[in-house]
């Protein structure tokens, strides 16, 4: 999933510096869920629920950013340049609805989460879920930016 974040960013890094900042916040997301999926037992369980709390600081950040400006931006520029993009996003963007789902309940259910080692062991098995959605969230994206954004590189929209 890493290699895969690597991979994107090299693609796309200079696109725009939105995508740029976008994923940035991206790998700091990959970098804390694979230190949180490596921890071991007998960590003390407020540490953890602390690394959990960033974990959906960067999270949230980073589904937000998405949602209310990357996506806009993407539609916006398949509007201006009106060659199917639309209806592209349009049957993938449940895709991304699903795994923001996921990602806000996971963090909704950290918010309820006591920091002991039962509830710290309730969000490891939480994590999992979190990580497939997530790779799941990250190749749809990855294929908004190539169809709706690279597609376009170095066109200018008719007028």
């Amino acid at each position: 999933m890493l290699e895969n974040c690597r991979n994107a960013r090299e693609r796309w890094g200079g696109v725009s510096e939105l995508i740029d900042r976008w994923l940035k916040e991206r790998q700091e997301l990959l970098v804390l869920y694979c230190e949180l999926s490596g921890e071991s037992e007998g960590v003390e369980p407020e540490i953890l629920r602390h690394k959990l709390v960033r974990l959906c600081e960067v999270l949230v950040d980073y589904v937000s950013a998405g949602h209310f400006e990357i996506y806009e931006q993407l539609i916006e520029e398949a509007k201006e340049f009106n060659d199917g993009g639309i209806e592209l996003a349009a049957k993938v963007y449940p895709r991304l609805e699903e795994t923001t789902e996921v990602a806000l309940n996971f963090n909704d259910k950290l918010d309820g989460c006591e920091a002991t080692d039962e509830g710290v062991k309730s969000m490891f098995d939480d994590l999992s879920k979190l990580g497939e959605a997530l790779e799941s969230r990250f190749e749809v994206e990855d294929f908004l930016i190539e169809h709706l954004h690279n597609v376009h590189a170095g066109k200018e929209a008719p007028v």
